[in-house]
Order: structure tokens, then C-alpha cells, then sequence
């Protein structure tokens, strides 16, 4: 029964419910209707650099109406000053919207801009610039509009200015000082002279806080002015207290642009301290006044003139070293036919053509054997013993290399045993460690190049590929704080932003090469002497392998690729670029140094470029973890100590020495027996001493990581390479000279030169123009104008000089003992 009720009365109930729906909307409509008739509009016609007052609610809406000529030839800038004046505006701000012609702009007063963590700050005080429109006619009238509305329905009390900005153009070389805060940045118009491609602009202030930006954006609407948007367009840099960034016309169609000068909310950018912590997520920070005072100026950059002197200077630097090679064997080529001539002068001798060999160079490596004999026996700076060479002479090196291994003679027993008794002598001569064939170490040392072009070609390709993305990300972003350039001398061409550092690494490549051809003359000459059973070349002077040589010409041309690459967008992230090859660098010389009186010992390509990868493996390790992270350097210096006192032990043995299970038995009992039993002193005097002296300079080096965590690792590795590489030279130098032996005339100008060389390249080294240690900021205070034709700075010199001191110090290592070229090995010394 119920429900047939239900059913009946069901289409009345429906009926009812729509009328009172459609009376509810009624009313609404009819309310909001009385409102907006109750909401005043007033429009005012309002002029510039007058300060209007006023109030506005929910209840009424205020438009200023604003007109002004516009010239074409004369660029105007107009500036919006907005205040607010009433007490809590935080929980009611007004939005102001300026409508032009071609754009609006829109913004609430009071602004808040966010910063780290969310954080909110506040500024009651805003200043605009507006947006110009291009001007089509040559004189022409323009109008704008300020509308100024707000929900609350509470009165809110502001200021409201308009006022034209005269220097709204900036002119070039003069500069301009303003003021800038957070909510009032400024921007101003450049527009190219006639005659100017490229100009640099430069922006300074006194004070290093509060953290600014610049940018440079196109001439177009909107301008991104603000902390939350200066990054959207263009491009940018943060600054503390200089930025410059070197624009050119080909980018901007308008042969115009805007230089836009922004304060950040906060200093953590820069560098700065983080002074507040949020407690609450709503919670608005007063910031305090971040006004900061700077200049601008836009200078025109070089012209096209001075990139074809700085490439014509670099390259006349480096040829001339080819043009001086070339004159210095010349002279040598005319000492050895000179020398020729008087030794083929004595009765009896038949003269031979010293062209019948091929080479001006041989030196002494053409006379006969009679001649070598009476040259030996004459010379008595050595106390020569007379000694048959004839079964020397009579050794044939036509047997094919590939047929020859170094196990084939070094592993049979009774030389293994003679290698125990000679090694361990008290007193060693260069032929008791050159027992092997000649022709085995040859291509054991060749190894080393051959390994060492391959290791570059595979090393040099992905970074090559890594460094044109990172100049692309730079192009297409434009953030500027990608890449560590001393951007007051970084001097673009093409895609490039830095060329002037890519080019000064030129000299590494072609003094590389220059070092390559040096060592091949030397390389054919001594082949042909070896060809002909030279007595001089089999059994005197310093055993010559070139595998090394070869490798450390090709490692100094890589270092320069590699340097280049790294100039390409330098940062601490592609920083191994530039130093993976000078820890190669370092390694190849004191291996070199090793092998010269150590020729049967020396170690193998594969050990040591495996150890030189560990070295970079633990480079990288500590520009990635080293920072401030104390366990990674206590880890770093227990290997550092015992990599050390391993390769002491190494080196005092003459690797006769077995690292099993029963070394520490072995340990003790030559403490019981040398020290405690009967106090001797070391056998290896001369060995202890160069030993002793590395470790403490290895353990002192340990120590001051240990204690200072240095941040750049890279360089602290790097510097323990050359300190121990310097002192192996040092200790090899006094040795000797201790033991008699001279150094030749040509050895020690190289020696002088590079020291020289190498005082002045380190004192433009450390003048350090950039550094990735610091924020972009921070690091572009170090930077400094072009000292050289307006091109170079101080870090292009650095290059210039290196790559000479390096040659220089290849060069001292390849003559230092050619005055043991007629001395026979068993008078030469080991030390």
C-alpha cells in the first residue's frame, strides 16, 4: 500500500525538487548580479613621475591610463613603482596587470619569491621595467594601462609611480651604476654600432652579497626580470661581485638586446651561508634589504684581426723549435763529417764516404773497429780495460723479431741463477743489468707505445663527444655557470666559447711531434749502427730503447688533445681530462730514468700502465668522494704508504725478492741478523739513501692529505707524481756527476732552459684565473683581462710555457748521457 502512494505521488516530487533548484539559481544570479552593479570601475587619466595614492577593495577597480611619443632613433625605457602602505598586506595583496600594446605584465604586491626548502619572502616595495614595443613609424604615440584590483574587502593602502629611464641605453664603453633588489630588477638596451660583431658585457659591484644575476636576452616580450624566471631565456650568470658574457651580433636578429640585472632571494648560489631554516611551510621571512649597488659596461670584444695574430703567434712559437732543431743537425751533421774527415786522415786508413750510410748523424758509429779500439785505449777519464769486441762484432741481427721472446733467454736455469748472484752484487755496472738480446727488449719496449696510442684513441673519443655536448647544453640553455671559463679573456669562435684556451694547447701537440721525429733520427741512426755490427753502439754507452721515448712523445701530444678538450667547458666533473695524461707523463720519465741503467729489470707496458690506471681509478675516486670525506683519505693514505715502502723494497732488492707467505719470517730474521746480532750498515748504500729520501718525502706528502683533505685531489695526486719524479732526477744527477761521468754541453743548456722555463710557466700556473673549487660565482672574482695581443691570458701562457718545458725536459732525458756513448758498459755505473 505504501508503495503504490510512492508511485503515485513520485512526478510531483520530481517537480518540486527542479523548482526549488531552479529558484536557488535564481537568486544566485540575481546576487551576483546586485553585486557587480555594486563594484566600481574608475578609469584616470594619469601622467609620468607622479606619485599617486590610493585605495582599493574588492568593491572598486582603479585603471591609470598612461600615453607617451615614442621615437624611433631615441629608445626610452618606462618604469613601474609600486608600495604598499597598509599593515598585514600578506593576507590580501593586489594584483597590478599593465596591459600594452604588445604585452602585459602582471604581478602582486606584496611579491613573494621562493627560495631553498620553499621558503617565502615577502617585498612590499616592487619596481618594473616595461617591456618597449618596436616602433614602426618615426615618431609615434603609445598608450598603456595599470589596472589595480584586489579580493579582500578590506581597504589596502598603496603607492603607485610611473617614470620614464633615460639611460635606458646603454652606450658603449661608459659605464653605468644602479640599484637592484629582488623585487626591483633592472635591465637595459644595447644596441650594436656599426663596425662591432662582438661585444663583451661586464658587470661589477663593490659589495660580494647579496647574489645577483646576469643575462642577456633577445629584444622581445615578456622580459624574464624576476629570480624565479631570469633562467627561462637567454643567457645567464650568477655574480658576486664581476660577471661578463661575450655576446655577439649573429645571435640576435635585432642587432639589439637587453643586459637583465636580477638579485637573488638567497646567497646559496654564490656561495653564501643559508642564515634561515624553515619552521613552518607557510611561514613568511623578512629577507632584510638585499639592495646592491653595480655598474654595467659594454666594451667591443677583438675583431677578426687579432684571431689571425693570436693563431699566427702560436703558431711562429712552435715552428720556430722546428726551424732551431733543424739548424742545431746541422750543426751536428757537420761536427760528425768534420770528425769523420780526421780519424780517416790517419796513414792506412781507406776514406769511406760518410753518405754511404745515409746519415750526416752517425757520429762516431761510422769509424771501423781498428779506429773504436784506438779511441778506447786512448781515453783514460774511465780507466778503460783493453778487451777483445771481435766476437761482438761477429753477432748477426738478421733473425726476424717475432721469432724472439724474452722468456727464451731469461727463463733457463743456470741464467736464472746468474741473474741472483749478479744482481745482488754490492756494486752493479750497466752490463751486469743489459745481459739480455737486444733485439727482445726492443720489442718489449715498443710495447709501451703501441699500448699508449691505443689507451689515447680510446680515451680520446668519448671525451671528445662528452666535451660537444657539454658546449652544446652551454649554447642551447645559456647558463654560464656550466662551464669555468675566465670570462673576462674567453673569446669565441663558432660553437666555441673559449678558443683561445683550445688553441695555446697547440704546443703540446706539435712539440710532441717535433720529440716524435727527434727520436726516430736517433732510432734510424743506431738501427743502421746495430746493422752493421758497430762495435761502439753493441757494447758502449747507455743501452738505447726508444719504446719509452716514443710513448712520452705520443703521451705530451694526447695531454694537449686532452687539455683542449677539458678548455672546451672546463668544470670539476671532465677535470681527469687535462691531468690523466700528465700522471702518464710522469710515470713514462721516471720509468725512462729507471730503464737507463736498469734496462733487464725495467717494468713491463702492461704492469706499469696498469698501475698508472689505478692511479687515475683513485683520481677519479677522490674528485668524486674525496671532499671532506675523511675515510676515503685514511683508505687512500695506507695504500699511498704501503704502495711505497712495496716499491722500496722493489727497488733496494733489484727485484729479488719474493712477496709470499713467509716474508715476515724473512723480515725478522734480517732484523735479527743485520740489527740486532751484529749492527751492519745497508749493503745498498747509494740505493738506501735515494729510498730513504722518497719516503720521507711519500709519507710526508700522505700526511698533508691526511691532515688537510685538500678539495682538489687531482692535483695533489699530480703533485705527488712530480715530487717523486723530481727527486729520482735530482738523486740521478748527483749520482752522476758523483761518480765521475760528465754532462755534455747541448744536456746542460737543455737542463738550464727547462729549468728556467719551467720557474716562469709555474708562476703563471698559479695565478689562477678560474678555479671549480668554488661556485661559478666565486670563481669568476679570479678572473683577469688578456695580457697577451689581447688574446691570451695567464692560464694560455701556462700553456705556452709547459709545452716548452716539457720538450725541454724529454730533451734532458734523451742527451743527458750521451757522454757515455764511447764508454763501455761494464765502467758505467748503476745507481
Amino acid at each position: 500500500m505504501v508503495l503504490r502512494s510512492c508511485c503515485k505521488f513520485g512526478p510531483v516530487l520530481v517537480l518540486f525538487q527542479l523548482g526549488y533548484v531552479a529558484l536557488l539559481l535564481l537568486c544566485v544570479t540575481h546576487l551576483r548580479c546586485a553585486r557587480a552593479e555594486t563594484k566600481t570601475v574608475v578609469q584616470k587619466d594619469a601622467e609620468f613621475d607622479v606619485t599617486y595614492n590610493d585605495t582599493v577593495t574588492s568593491d572598486n577597480q582603479t585603471i591609470y591610463a598612461f600615453n607617451h611619443t615614442v621615437s624611433r632613433n631615441k629608445t626610452e625605457g618606462v618604469r613601474v613603482t609600486v608600495d604598499i602602505l597598509s599593515e598585514g598586506a600578506e593576507s590580501s595583496p593586489i594584483l597590478f596587470v599593465v596591459r600594452q600594446k604588445q604585452a602585459v605584465l602582471s604581478f602582486q604586491v606584496p611579491l613573494i619569491l621562493r627560495g631553498l626548502y620553499q621558503r617565502k619572502y615577502p617585498y612590499a616595495h616592487v619596481g618594473r621595467t616595461l617591456c618597449q614595443p618596436p616602433t614602426r613609424t618615426l615618431i609615434e604615440t603609445q598608450y598603456f594601462f595599470v589596472d589595480v584590483s584586489t579580493l579582500s574587502s578590506l581597504g589596502t593602502h598603496y603607492q603607485l609611480r610611473i617614470s620614464r629611464v633615460d639611460s635606458f641605453t646603454l652606450h658603449t664603453d661608459k659605464k653605468f651604476s644602479f640599484t637592484a633588489s629582488p623585487s626591483q630588477p633592472q635591465y637595459f638596451k644595447y644596441v650594436f654600432p656599426d663596425g662591432v660583431d662582438t661585444a663583451i658585457v661586464k658587470v661589477n659591484s663593490e659589495m660580494t652579497f647579496p647574489c645577483s644575476v646576469m643575462s642577456i636576452q633577445d629584444i622581445q616580450c615578456p622580459v624574464y626580470d624576476l629570480d624565479n624566471n631570469v633562467a627561462f631565456i637567454g643567457m645567464y650568470q650568477t655574480m658576486t661581485k664581476t660577471a661578463a658574457i661575450t655576446v655577439q651580433r649573429k645571435d640576435f636578429p635585432s642587432n639589439s638586446f637587453y643586459v637583465v640585472v636580477v638579485v637573488k632571494t638567497e646567497d646559496e648560489a654564490c656561495g653564501g651561508p643559508l642564515r634561515f631554516y624553515p619552521l613552518r611551510p607557510d611561514e613568511l621571512i623578512d629577507a632584510g634589504n638585499r639592495s646592491k649597488t653595480l655598474d654595467v659596461v659594454v666594451s667591443p670584444a677583438i675583431s677578426s684581426d687579432v684571431y689571425v695574430m693570436g693563431m699566427l703567434f702560436c703558431l711562429g712559437i712552435f715552428l720556430s723549435f722546428y726551424l732551431l732543431t733543424f739548424l742545431v743537425a746541422c750543426v751536428e751533421n757537420k761536427r760528425s763529417v768534420d770528425r769523420f774527415t780526421v780519424v780517416y786522415r790517419k796513414p792506412g786508413v781507406t776514406p769511406v764516404s760518410p753518405y754511404e750510410y745515409g746519415s750526416f748523424a752517425d757520429n762516431a758509429s761510422t769509424l771501423s773497429s781498428e779506429a773504436i779500439t784506438d779511441s778506447i785505449a786512448s781515453d783514460t777519464n774511465y780507466g778503460y780495460m783493453e778487451r777483445s769486441l771481435e766476437s761482438v762484432a761477429g753477432r748477426s741481427r738478421q733473425e726476424s723479431l717475432s721469432s724472439i721472446e724474452e722468456d727464451d733467454y731469461d727463463t733457463l736455469a743456470d741464467i736464472d741463477s746468474d741473474k741472483n748472484i749478479v744482481r745482488t752484487k754490492k756494486y752493479l755496472c750497466v752490463s751486469d743489468l743489459a745481459r739480455k738480446d737486444k733485439r727482445v727488449l726492443s720489442k718489449k719496449y715498443q710495447i709501451y707505445f703501441w699500448n699508449i696510442a691505443t689507451i689515447g684513441v680510446f680515451y680520446a673519443l668519448p671525451v671528445i663527444q662528452l666535451v660537444i655536448t657539454y658546449q652544446t647544453v652551454v649554447n642551447v640553455t645559456g647558463n654560464q655557470d656550466i662551464c669555468y671559463y675566465n670570462f673576462l679573456c674567453a673569446h669565441p669562435l663558432g660553437n666555441l666559447s673559449a678558443f683561445n684556451n683550445i688553441l695555446s694547447n697547440l704546443g703540446y701537440v706539435m712539440l710532441g711531434l717535433l720529440f716524435l721525429l727527434i727520436v726516430l733520427q736517433r732510432d734510424i741512426i743506431h738501427s743502421r749502427a746495430l746493422d752493421r755490427n758497430d762495435l761502439n753502439a753493441l757494447e758502449c754507452g747507455i743501452p738505447k730503447h726508444f719504446g719509452l721515448f716514443y710513448a712520452m712523445g705520443t703521451a705530451l701530444m694526447m695531454e694537449g688533445l686532452l687539455s683542449a678538450c677539458y678548455h672546451v667547458c672546463p668544470n670539476y666533473t671532465n677535470f681527469q681530462f687535462d691531468t690523466s695524461f700528465m700522471y702518464m707523463i710522469a710515470g713514462l720519465c721516471v720509468l725512462k730514468l729507471y730503464q737507463k741503467r736498469h734496462p733487464d729489470i725495467n717494468a713491463s707496458a702492461y704492469t706499469a700502465y696498469a698501475c698508472l690506471a689505478a692511479v687515475i681509478f683513485f683520481s677519479v675516486l677522490g674528485v668524486v668522494f674525496g671532499k671532506g670525506n675523511m675515510v676515503f683519505w685514511i683508505v687512500f693514505s695506507v695504500l699511498h704508504i704501503l704502495a711505497t715502502m712495496l716499491l722500496s723494497t722493489q727497488l733496494y732488492y733489484m727485484g729479488r725478492w719474493r712477496l709470499d707467505s713467509g716474508i715476515l719470517r724473512r723480515i725478522v730474521y734480517v732484523i735479527y741478523t743485520d740489527c740486532i746480532r751484529q749492527c751492519s750498515g745497508p749493503m745498498y748504500i747509494d740505493r738506501m739513501v735515494l729510498l730513504v729520501m722518497g719516503n720521507i718525502v711519500n709519507w710526508s706528502l700522505a700526511a698533508y692529505g691526511l691532515l688537510k683533505t685538500p678539495n682538489d685531489f687531482a692535483s695533489y695526486l699530480l703533485a705527488i707524481a712530480i715530487c717523486n719524479l723530481l727527486l729520482y732526477f735530482a738523486f740521478y744527477i748527483i749520482m752522476k756527476l758523483r761518480s765521475g761521468e760528465r754532462i755534455q754541453c747541448m744536456a746542460m743548456l737543455c737542463i738550464l732552459f727547462t729549468a728556467v722555463v719551467w720557474g716562469f710557466a709555474l708562476f703563471f700556473f698559479f695565478q689562477g684565473l678560474s678555479t671549480w673549487q668554488k661556485t661559478p660565482a666565486e670563481s669568476r672574482e679570479h678572473n683577469r683581462d688578456c695580457i697577451v695581443l689581447s688574446f691570451f691570458d695567464d692560464h694560455d701562457i701556462w700553456h705556452f710555457l709547459s709545452s716548452i718545458a716539457m720538450f725541454g725536459s724529454f730533451l734532458v732525458l734523451l742527451t743527458m748521457d750521451d757522454d757515455l756513448d764511447d764508454v763501455q758498459r761494464d765502467k758505467i755505473f748503476v745507481f
